[in-house]
């Protein structure tokens, strides 16, 4: 077994969604159009950098399924940008079969370890740029005890590519877990002010932590939302308060679902609904969803008028990943064959992989928070269609220049909110 030190990586990720409109009236009066202002609109990634982006996307969507079939009669919710993230640090300290096997989950295989460090330094950079109307900041850190020495090339790949603020402190004193802490705390504006529960025995913390303030661009009008009945994915009813609004939205419709995006801020971001047309379900729908379809879908999508309902709702998710991660290939990290010698001469193997979210949406607009932990020890209606949200439902929020996934969800089920 391996020497009984311990090492800690907690990554959270936090996103706030609210911001301000900009709608005028369409040349003929008749209603409001979104007209984008501020930032520089969608990212565009360089060539060399697009395969990684789809890749994320595969590892997004892989994840989220297989995590779907344990939570089937369930609400949750994960940020795959978040995991990536995570793990991405984590496979930096990595070596031998244990980063072999995390580059093929990650989707990185046949990719030059620079490359994927630019994808994420670029993600980084870019998501807080692209729109002036949404205030995002990501911010990355790397906690360490003294007595216990980092290799120094570990530190600059977090200095360079995670632009990661590094402190040594002496993790025996109490006061270490506060002032972690209060970093966290700070950097996801008071949403997450606890991620460390004791600093006793940790040699290290690698935090990133992730803050987005946007709204809809064209919000709901709170005096139409009501209380009605949702479908429960399990049967039966329960109230929700439902809004609704009928506007011209990017709307389509495929055999199996209809489609509807919901714009935030100058529209770079938007939260993509997907409603099971009947005879389907979210599961079987997600069963053939993959990033190409999902992104040729929305890109068919076109602006209509539509009649939209959706339940205002708050969901709180707690997972440990490492089932997942385990059933998905990597499983090594997690033994005492582990090799994690690019962080230390020590012996080390991840203990915990832990996911927190939380996700509310409202008439304003949507806040979401994620944390990602993972530690490591040694060793004939109207003639406009109706999207009514009513039953369970799936959500995407996307950013649209990558097309890179920042949540994604499925409500199985709403209280009263």
């Amino acid at each position: 077994m391996k020497k009984q030190w311990y090492i800690l990586f907690v990554l959270c990720a936090v996103a706030l969604l609210t911001a301000c409109d900009s709608l005028v009236k369409t040349p003929d009066g008749t209603h409001d159009e979104y007209v984008p202002t501020g930032g520089s609109g969608p990212i565009q990634l360089r060539a060399a950098l697009l395969p990684q982006a789809a890749r994320d996307n595969d590892f997004a969507l892989k994840i989220f399924r297989k995590m779907a079939v344990s939570s089937s009669d369930s609400n949750f919710v994960i940020s795959p940008l978040s995991i990536s993230i995570a793990l991405g640090m984590a496979w930096n300290g990595a070596a031998a079969e244990t980063k072999a096997e995390m580059t093929t989950l990650l989707g990185m295989s046949d990719t030059p370890d620079s490359l994927i460090n630019q994808y994420y330094e670029v993600m980084q950079k870019s998501l807080p740029v692209v729109d002036s109307s949404t205030a995002v900041n990501i911010a990355n850190s790397l906690w360490y005890t003294k007595d216990f020495t980092v290799k120094p090339s570990y530190l600059k790949v977090n200095q360079d590519y995670f632009d990661a603020q590094i402190r040594s402190i002496d993790f025996r004193q109490s006061w270490a877990k506060d002032t972690i802490n209060a970093w966290v705390d700070a950097k996801t504006n008071h949403l997450i002010p606890e991620i460390v529960k004791s600093t006793q025995g940790q040699v290290m913390y690698l935090i990133n932590a992730v803050y987005f303030k946007g709204a809809w661009v064209m919000p709901f009008d709170p005096e139409h939302t009501w209380k009605t009945n949702f479908t429960k994915q399990t049967g039966g009813t329960t109230q929700v308060n439902m809004m609704s609004m009928l506007d011209t939205v990017r709307y389509g419709e495929t055999a199996s679902a209809q489609y509807l995006d919901l714009a935030y801020g100058n529209g770079t971001y938007n939260m993509t609904l997907v409603l099971p047309n009947a005879g389907y379900t979210t599961s079987s729908v997600l069963s053939d969803l993959t990033p190409q379809i999902l992104n040729a879908t929305v890109e068919r999508l076109t602006t209509r008028q539509v009649q939209v309902y959706m339940p205002r709702f708050k969901v709180e998710c707690d997972f440990d990943l490492i089932p997942t991660l385990k059933s998905l290939g990597m499983k090594l990290a997690f033994t005492d064959m582990a090799n994690f010698s690019g962080i230390s001469d020590q012996g080390l193997m991840i203990s915990d992989v832990k996911h927190k979210t939380y996700v509310e949406v409202t008439e304003k607009g949507t806040t979401a928070a994620a944390v990602t932990s993972i530690g490591i020890v040694t060793t004939s209606f109207p003639n406009y269609p109706t999207f009514n949200a009513n039953k369970p439902f799936l959500f995407f929020i996307r950013e649209n220049g990558s097309k890179v996934i920042l949540f994604v969800g499925k409500i199985a089920n709403v209280e009263l909110f």
